[in-house]
């Protein structure tokens, strides 16, 4: 006999309608190939709030967030089915071009990647580029604000020239967080964005995070527990493809409602 399929969770009604929702995923499935990674997931997620994405490797918490920008339509032989909404649209709907998508909706990833032909200056300025919303005219300002953003304005507004790969792994990784700001989006998606960062270099991520957040809608996913209570407001639990569990990170951690919930966050696995 086959076993019994988990029920997909849903935000009770009176919770859900006290967000004020940036991001709506709607019986989201996801798959490589045959491999249902995705399943049935829905969520909202707040606007100007943090939302952490844990869980043991391969439950789908990256392929989620890559789902959200259109990223997971890259990979040969990915589908995907169900609704993701952007301030209610559809970003799946015909017509959405991924690429205007993916300014409004960026993505910071678990290696910092700065481009290594490239100076600071024009890591920053990359993506703008690419977008095609660049004008040179706007270029310093644009540049000095984007660090300063990222914290790192100050270490490196001197020696703008010098390649991008020159600093260290975390001044890398804040890099490339101001590259993504650089281009204004609405959403910043982080994957594992302090994992390859020693102690200190994750601290500072961190306490941008709080600051950012006044202004963007993160969406982090962190295999890394602690930092979970430290920066997010709500919190996902994903386990096998499932979205266990969902509310605000105080209650999640403290009082989780599924067991499954407490055995992950207390260790007996992941």
């Amino acid at each position: 006999m086959a076993a019994p399929q988990p029920t997909p969770y849903r935000m009770p009604a009176e919770e859900a309608n006290n967000i004020i929702k940036k991001i709506t995923a709607t019986d989201v499935h996801a798959w490589f190939g045959d491999n249902h990674v995705l399943k049935s997931i829905t969520m909202d997620i707040p606007a100007k709030q943090v939302t952490a994405i844990i869980g043991p490797s391969g439950c789908g918490k990256s392929t989620f967030i890559r789902c959200v920008n259109r990223m997971h339509e890259l990979i040969p032989n990915a589908r995907i089915s169900g609704s993701i909404t952007l301030d209610g649209e559809n970003v799946y709907r015909p017509g959405v071009d991924p690429v205007l998508l993916r300014r409004r909706v960026g993505m910071v990833f678990q290696k910092p990647n700065p481009f290594p032909s490239m100076s600071i200056r024009d890591n920053v300025l990359a993506g703008l580029k690419l977008t095609r919303r660049y004008a040179r005219a706007d270029a310093a300002d644009t540049v000095e604000n984007a660090l300063r953003q990222a914290a790192l304005w100050d270490e490196v507004k001197d020696k703008l020239d010098e390649p991008g790969t020159s600093l260290s792994g975390g001044q890398q990784q804040r890099l490339c967080i101001a590259r993504t700001l650089a281009v204004a989006p609405e959403v910043v998606l982080m994957d594992e964005p302090c994992s390859a960062l020693d102690p200190i270099a994750t601290a500072r991520i961190e306490d941008l995070l709080h600051v950012l957040r006044k202004d963007y809608t993160i969406v982090i996913v962190t295999h890394n527990l602690q930092q979970a209570t430290r920066v997010s407001q709500r919190t996902a639990f994903f386990l096998t493809g499932d979205l266990v569990e969902y509310s605000d990170t105080d209650s999640l951690f403290t009082s989780p409602q599924d067991q499954r919930t407490e055995d992950y966050i207390t260790g007996k696995f992941g």
